[in-house]
């Protein structure tokens, strides 16, 4: 997977969504992420450096200190709606698994430069496809797909576009 982006939630006050993609297609995996986390993912992605060191920051540095390395980030599993991660370390002895909250372990992977993967399980209940443009598209040469929103007022989108969030339908 590959860090999409970062956005405000709509659904959910100070929080933010993670968007996740997967390598080589087009399913995208939306998670509802903490400001300190989005904050710490934010800063990393932007080459930017806190005045202090972050939470995130520390692990980092005293990982290193001791040679240890985060090898990979695993999404492994989708539970009522919480995403359950775990990052995988090793030194020069062994390699051990540790149980993280995926938000966490994403703010992990991106100081480390190393992987994040999930399950064909998480990513076939999780993933959506956002590609409208292509949907609108997909029609016989010369012929244009009726889009049933081009109708509707700018205000009657947005009504729309709101109940579609609220009802948590991003196909819609």
């Amino acid at each position: 997977l590959t860090i999409l982006g970062l956005s405000f939630s709509q659904t959910q006050d100070n929080a933010y969504v993670l968007i996740l993609i997967e390598e080589g297609g087009e399913r995208r995996i939306p998670i509802i992420i903490g400001g300190a986390e989005a904050q710490a993912i934010a800063i990393q992605l932007e080459n930017l450096k806190a005045p202090r060191p972050l939470t995130h920051d520390l692990f980092y540095n005293f990982a290193k200190s001791f040679e240890i390395e985060l090898t990979e980030v695993i999404i492994h599993k989708l539970q009522e709606g919480i995403f359950y991660a775990k990052i995988i370390c090793k030194n020069k002895d062994s390699e051990v698994e540790i149980d993280a909250r995926t938000s966490d372990a994403v703010a992990l992977a991106v100081r480390f430069n190393c992987p994040i993967f999930t399950t064909s399980d998480v990513i076939s209940r999780a993933g959506i496809i956002l590609d409208l443009e292509k949907d609108l598209n997909q029609t016989e040469p010369g012929e244009r797909k009726h889009n049933e929103f081009e109708t509707y007022s700018e205000k009657e989108l947005n009504d729309l576009l709101s109940m579609a969030i609220t009802d948590e339908d991003y196909e819609k």
